[in-house]
C-alpha cells in the first residue's frame, strides 16, 4: 500500500453487498470488507464508505423475493434495511476496535452551502478521530435520487469532492469497463472515447449500472479526484489500488 496517507472514498454498490439473488445482505462480504478498510486505516488512510445496500437488507426483512417497482415500497425497503446495514457495519468494525458513524444525505444537503459545510465540517472531525469509519448512504426513506437513478454512484463523487479526497474507487460486481469484446478498458482519459461502451446493465437491486459509475468517474476527475473502477468481489484489490497497481480501470485526475 501507498506509505503516503491518503483520504480514500470507497463506494460498495448493492451488486457486491447483497447476497446471489439480491435479497439480504452478504454478511462474509460486508466482514471483507470491513476487514481491507480496517486494514487501511490502522495504515493511517482516512477512510470514508458510501454505501448502499439498504434495500436489499429490506427485502429479506419484508420476505420480498424482488426489487419492488413501487417508490413508497422501495422506500419502506431502505427504511427497514438502513439499520440492518449498519449494525452489520458495525459489528464488523467492531472486531477490529474502530468505530463507524452514519451519515444520510441527500443531493440537496451537499447543494445548500450551510448543509455542505456543515457535512464536511462533520466528516472532517470524525476522520480526525483516526478510528472511526464514515459511513454515508442516501437517504432513501425520503429522497428519491439513488432509488430511481444511481445507487450511490453519484452520491460517491460529490462526497469525494466535498472532503478533497485523494481516490475515489468505486467497487461493483464486473471488473471494470469493458470494450465490445469483453476486455476491461484499464485506463481511461478521455471520456468521449468510452462513452459508447457503456451499456446500462443493472443488477437484482442495483440501479446504475455502468452508466452512472461513468458519469460519477467524470464528476470526480473534474474535480482533481482519481478514480478506479474495479471488482468488489475479488479479496485485496483496494490493498492494490491504494499501492497504485493498475487494477480494473484507472481514471486519472485533470
Amino acid at each position: 500500500m501507498s506509505k503516503r496517507s491518503q483520504r480514500i472514498v470507497l463506494k460498495f454498490g448493492s451488486g457486491i453487498l447483497s447476497k446471489e439473488k439480491g435479497v439480504g445482505l452478504s454478511r462474509p462480504q460486508i466482514a471483507r470488507l470491513a476487514r481491507e478498510v480496517g486494514t487501511l486505516v490502522r495504515a493511517g488512510h482516512e477512510c470514508v464508505i458510501v454505501s448502499s445496500g439498504a434495500v436489499a437488507a429490506g427485502l429479506a426483512t419484508l420476505e420480498l423475493t424482488a426489487k419492488p417497482k413501487e417508490l413508497a415500497a422501495k422506500q419502506a425497503c431502505a427504511a427497514v434495511g438502513q439499520s440492518q446495514l449498519m449494525h452489520a457495519y458495525a459489528s464488523e468494525f467492531a472486531k477490529q476496535d474502530i468505530a463507524v458513524a452514519q451519515l444520510l444525505l441527500t443531493h440537496n444537503d451537499l447543494d445548500s452551502r450551510v448543509r455542505h459545510l456543515n457535512a464536511r465540517a462533520t466528516l472532517s472531525h470524525l476522520l480526525s478521530r483516526g478510528n472511526v469509519v464514515p459511513i454515508i448512504n442516501e437517504n432513501d426513506s425520503v429522497a428519491v435520487e439513488e432509488l430511481n437513478f444511481g445507487d450511490n454512484d453519484r452520491l460517491s463523487a460529490e462526497v469525494a469532492t466535498l472532503i478533497n479526497a485523494d481516490l475515489l474507487i468505486i467497487l461493483t460486481s464486473v471488473d471494470g469497463l469493458q470494450d465490445a469484446a469483453g476486455k476491461v478498458v484499464p485506463l481511461v482519459r478521455d471520456f468521449s472515447e468510452v462513452s459508447g461502451l457503456v451499456r446500462s446493465d443493472k443488477g437484482h437491486v442495483s440501479t446504475g449500472g455502468m452508466v452512472t459509475k461513468l458519469q460519477a468517474a467524470q464528476l470526480a476527475v473534474k474535480a482533481g479526484i482519481p478514480v478506479n473502477i474495479a471488482s468488489g468481489r475479488k479479496a485485496g484489490l483496494v490493498y492494490q489500488i491504494v499501492a497504485g497497481k493498475r487494477v480494473g480501470t484507472y481514471f486519472p485526475a485533470k
